[in-house]
């Protein structure tokens, strides 16, 4: 995203590298590419900072899971999990159990309020289409970034 476009709207930019290590809260909200299997490994959760938490309500493939459940079990950091490598995690899975660590079984973007605000978001966009204006709440699908996707079909 262009940094005028990020200015605008009060964000500062910085390198992934800089903002792991200067935040005490980090959400991973990004779909799976070549580009973004494992974007969150060792090194990068070796950047946060003690006690910081971290949300992930994307794709599992973004996070090195053996390595993020090895700093929440260590202590260091903890976890808000919503999506996992196989799910549903099996009952006698040791991660169930594990101190600093929040297991979802993947509901982030089933609460109603998330329902709500989508439905809004493209409600806007399918007002402005009407209009014959382009969307600007919601992507544009563009048949150059749908082939990079590498999600799982649900089954």
């Amino acid at each position: 995203m262009p940094t005028g476009v990020l200015h605008e709207h009060g964000v500062l930019p910085a390198s992934l590298d800089e903002t792991l290590s200067r935040s005490r809260f980090v959400f991973v909200l990004a779909t799976v590419t070549d580009e973004s299997r494992h974007l969150i490994g060792e090194r990068e959760l070796s950047l946060l900072p003690d006690s910081a938490r971290l949300v992930l309500v994307s794709r599992a493939p973004v996070v090195d899971y053996p390595a993020l459940l090895a700093h929440v079990a260590r202590g260091r950091l903890l976890a808000g999990i919503d999506v996992w490598p196989e799910e549903p995690v099996a009952a006698d899975d040791p991660v169930r159990d594990l101190d600093g660590l929040v297991l979802s079984a993947h509901r982030a973007g089933g609460i109603p309020e998330a329902f709500q605000a989508i439905g809004d978001m493209v409600l806007d966009d399918l007002t402005l289409l009407a209009q014959g204006l382009p969307p600007v709440r919601m992507q544009s699908a563009a048949r150059e970034l749908v082939g990079r996707y590498r999600n799982r079909p649900v089954t």
